[in-house]
């Protein structure tokens, strides 16, 4: 039922003309910056669950938040037209001239549904500018709103989650800084494609250890780690916290370590325990972990992402990890850069015969380097 809503929405939301794609600028702003159009009166009566759903504090571990609430009068409506997120917010009772455009704008269909108390989130993709997303928040009151905030506040965080991730992944991906030849020669070894910048490198292969580890940034004040994991005739009992922490202390304990190879990388409770959760990881079931990782003398640190899953089709365990090491920087957005990483990663048969002859055509095998 909710798809059919969604799609019904989709189809009846709105009665707005937009230019074709080709005319319309980038977006811009910062990727954590969202601007609320709100009347004042409406906004400060929701302001308390707004600023608890989306400038929640996280750890990196500086405190950063999630998102930064930027609130705009109705008048200055063309002034932000340009950002990247943007939420309007209003009621279906309220007077305000944000909640009054709102209700012009809505198809009678979708007006039954809010009434209804059936929807309360419509999301408008690229509708004044290129990869932005206007999220419209809408309730029969006010004290519908705010409840609506709060219950749905993981579908809101992953509408403007995902839409970044998007972002930054075309921003990041370019087949002129695109390491293909790394690329082809993982594929071809193992069987598995994850997207590699330049500026990352191959830190270690060992098909004995069924291990890799790109790093980016070696020897700068900002480095990204990413490693891949495997172990082949697994089964689902991997899939559960203690093993996934036991398996990436052994991981780490073995190949990071400190260049006189007396400390070693572990994941450190300091902070907080590592937060697990279920997801769905290009459509199957897998455990996202986030935490923060240590050198074992304490004399460094930093977060981590990874997620981990069952491949049916080869019975493979794949762990899949991100981390930072950045101390004195903020680093939301490079776990963020390390996680859209992660996310372009893709078994065989999830590749196209197009990509898999690309790749295959750009491996050089080592007898002929």
């Amino acid at each position: 039922m909710k798809i059919q809503l969604r799609f019904l929405i989709g189809l009846l939301a709105f009665s707005l003309i937009i230019v074709s794609c080709s005319s319309k600028k980038k977006a811009i702003g910062n990727e954590d910056d969202i601007i609320v159009l709100a009347d004042s009166s409406l906004y400060y009566e929701v302001e308390p669950e707004l600023l608890q759903v989306f400038e929640k504090l996280i750890y990196t571990p500086q405190p950063e938040r999630l998102f930064n609430l930027q609130r705009k009068d109705y008048v200055e409506l063309n002034t932000i037209k340009t950002r990247k997120n943007i939420i309007i917010l209003g009621t279906l009772t309220d007077s305000g001239y944000v909640s009054q455009y709102i209700r012009k704008s809505l198809d009678s269909n979708v007006t039954r549904l809010i009434e209804n108390n059936q929807e309360y989130v419509i999301n408008k993709y690229n509708v004044w500018a290129d990869g932005q997303l206007v999220m419209y928040l809408v309730s029969p009151t006010v004290e519908d709103l705010k409840k609506n905030i709060l219950s749905g506040h993981e579908e809101l965080l992953y509408s403007f989650r995902n839409v970044s991730d998007k972002r930054l992944f075309a921003k990041l991906y370019s087949p002129r800084y695109e390491k293909i030849e790394t690329e082809a020669k993982l594929f071809h070894d193992y069987g598995w494609y994850i997207y590699i910048p330049k500026h990352f490198e191959l830190g270690k292969n060992s098909a004995e250890d069924n291990f890799v580890w790109l790093r980016g940034g070696r020897k700068t004040p900002v480095e990204k780690w990413v490693f891949i994991h495997w172990i082949d005739n697994a089964n689902p009992d991997y899939l559960n916290k203690d093993s996934i922490i036991a398996i990436r202390d052994r991981t780490t304990k073995k190949f990071f370590r400190t260049t006189d190879n007396k400390e070693f990388v572990e994941i450190s409770n300091e902070f907080s325990e590592p937060m697990f959760r279920e997801v769905n990881f290009n459509s199957r079931y897998s455990i996202m972990t986030q935490g923060f990782w240590k050198f074992s003398d304490k004399s460094g640190g930093g977060p981590f992402t990874s997620y981990s899953f069952l491949d049916e089709k080869t019975g493979r365990f794949y762990m899949l990890d991100g981390s930072i090491f950045a101390p004195k920087y903020y680093k939301k957005e490079l776990i963020q850069q390390v996680d859209v990483l992660l996310n372009s990663f893709r078994t065989s048969d999830e590749l196209s015969d197009e990509k898999k002859a690309d790749l295959l055509d750009n491996y050089e095998s080592d007898d002929k380097k």
